[in-house]
């Protein structure tokens, strides 16, 4: 199992507790980018540059994730990808996206989407609290209780 991470846009808070849980459970964790990341030496965390480009990213872990991988991602389209390739998919608020909310969520993304095109100003999201920062931990926690740790990697 790998943890792929839409990291542009992945708020540095969820990436720490993904760093900790990687660590933990000897597990590879991928950040994928448009630009270089920084990310600590650890054995099985790595950083991937893709080119600049309109879903590049998005794209390329859609490609590289396998079932039973996890995708984090804020990300709609990208979750539904993953989830359709049989991956799990988990918000950096803890929402797990499955086949059938997903597709609910992308209907509503697309009707916001068209209202903004239309000149109605929708807001963004709130900013990311304790409350979601737990959520999600908790959330990704629930994934890897299932997973037994490996052996330490080199």
């Amino acid at each position: 199992m790998n943890i792929w991470v839409d990291a542009d846009a992945c708020p540095k808070v969820i990436k720490e507790i993904l760093f900790r849980a990687a660590l933990r459970k000897q597990l590879e964790l991928v950040l994928v980018a448009n630009q270089p990341l920084a990310v600590p030496r650890q054995p099985g965390v790595r950083a991937v540059t893709v080119p600049q480009g309109f879903d590049v990213a998005d794209k390329a872990i859609v490609d590289w994730a396998q079932a039973g991988d996890i995708v984090i991602t804020n990300d709609i389209p990208l979750a539904a990808g993953a989830v359709d390739k049989g991956a799990v998919a988990i918000s950096p608020r803890g929402q797990l996206w499955t086949r059938e909310n997903v597709r609910q969520a992308l209907g509503l993304r697309n009707f916001m989407d068209e209202l903004r095109g239309a000149g109605v100003q929708t807001g963004g999201p709130a900013a990311l609290d304790q409350r979601d920062r737990q959520a999600f931990a908790a959330q990704l926690d629930r994934l890897l209780v299932k997973v037994p740790a490996r052996k330490p990697m080199a």
